[in-house]
């Protein structure tokens, strides 16, 4: 006999708040499946993949992962198939575990944030310093929204800025490189990969684009680190910039010209219009706002906080804003962190700014994040709502609370608290 999940009450107020016209003005609770895949130098100078989906066991726990999700009472998931091993070649795909999956998150009525692309790409790729990673991502976008029609709601590219950094930047991931050059060719190529995806995507459905992206803020410690602090205080829009067409200050194009963008492409990214379906998603981890030393280096500094970073990213860039990503590695802080965040977004939504949503990420523990994914050393961290056995952690027993105690006053724009 089919399994068949019966609508709720809940379920049909959710559902409504997904249609288009309705989710600006409502509110939702989510929760996420990590799903990064970059790739790293192994042992003898080999490249490894780190799979956070194979590492956390959801390919083999993902009916208990959907379950966990409903037992929270949360209707809206971050998710999406492991890039690499989907798409296998230009206008190839492998579907199977993508189609198991989203067919039971649609017979649940969750609904996916469809997360396609999470810090790495297929082999064949190589990396992004290949001109030719939008062109294919895109057409890779484009056949997953054809398939599964029944998704509205998309992040294309996961934390551009983090994705250029890691493996441009500061040289952990992928390419593995440490210069300015390489950093603004990564920059462009994710860049145009993200607005490629979100134009192929609109092509087979109506969306919402939910652009998962780091919020940032740096602090100088001296008067010696204020130039490098307003340099880094430019750049941390960079992505979100040429996403949206808002234009960078002088400086900073400056930077993007010296650096090898070429006029023609900058002037593509400015001359875009914005989709009228935009969600700007701002992730904000304790790592987020610094103080930056003279010779570089930082240490964490929480002074503005969430509430803080986002009324500076709202102010620039005027879109509906979602909350997107927050944990806490350290379990006996987790609870606490949860509650600061969720007080920070519950400010913002008294104080009128349209925040639309909220999200604990990720649903289970990770592994070697307080790395950075640099190595591959198999350590746990706590950070998740429930733990590697699928246990629930009090990290997880709260969201839970704030999920059955808030959903019913958040999910109408007219209740006032």
């Amino acid at each position: 006999m089919t399994r068949k999940t019966m609508p709720n009450q809940n379920d049909k107020q959710i559902a409504h708040a997904f249609e288009p016209a309705r989710l600006s003005r409502s509110f939702i609770f989510a929760t996420g499946i990590e799903n990064s895949s970059p790739t790293i130098t192994g042992p003898g100078g080999k490249p490894v993949r780190i799979d956070e989906m194979d590492l956390s066991g959801h390919y083999h726990r993902w009916r208990e992962d959907f379950q966990r999700v409903r037992e929270l009472g949360i209707r809206c998931l971050r998710y999406g198939p492991p890039y690499y091993r989907t798409h296998v070649g230009p206008g190839q795909y492998d579907w199977s575990f993508a189609d198991e999956t989203f067919n039971e998150l649609k017979r649940m009525r969750i609904q996916p944030i469809a997360d396609l692309c999470h810090f790495g790409v297929p082999d064949w790729l190589g990396n992004f310093q290949n001109p030719d990673f939008p062109r294919y991502f895109a057409e890779y976008a484009g056949a997953f929204a054809k398939r599964f029609p029944w998704v509205r709601m998309f992040t294309p590219v996961n934390e551009m800025l983090v994705t250029a950094e890691f493996s441009a930047r500061i040289g952990y991931w992928n390419e593995q490189r440490c210069d300015d050059r390489s950093f603004v060719t990564a920059v462009t190529h994710v860049v145009e990969a993200n607005i490629r995806a979100s134009e192929a995507i609109c092509e087979a459905c109506n969306p919402w684009f939910v652009q998962s992206e780091s919020t940032r803020y740096y602090h100088p410690y001296n008067p010696d680190a204020v130039k490098h602090t307003a340099h880094l205080n430019e750049r941390r829009f960079l992505t979100l910039d040429l996403n949206y067409s808002h234009a960078p200050s002088a400086r900073m194009l400056e930077y993007l010209l010296d650096n090898g963008m070429a006029r023609e492409k900058f002037n593509y990214f400015m001359d875009r219009h914005i989709w009228p379906s935009c969600v700007m998603g701002t992730d904000y981890y304790e790592t987020n706002e610094t103080i930056v030393y003279p010779d570089g280096s930082t240490d964490v500094c929480n002074v503005l906080g969430y509430y803080g970073l986002t009324r500076q990213y709202y102010t620039r860039f005027r879109l509906p804003i979602m909350h997107t990503e927050t944990n806490q590695m350290q379990e006996l802080r987790a609870r606490h962190w949860l509650e600061r965040q969720w007080a920070n977004v519950l400010r913002l939504r008294q104080e009128g700014y349209p925040i639309i949503g909220f999200t604990w990420y990720s649903l289970t523990d990770q592994v070697d994040w307080d790395i950075g994914l640099r190595e591959l050393r198999g350590h746990q961290n706590s950070n998740g709502l429930y733990d590697m056995d699928r246990k629930i952690r009090p990290a997880g027993e709260e969201y839970r609370r704030i999920v059955r105690e808030w959903s019913d006053a958040l999910a109408h724009s007219d209740i006032r608290f």
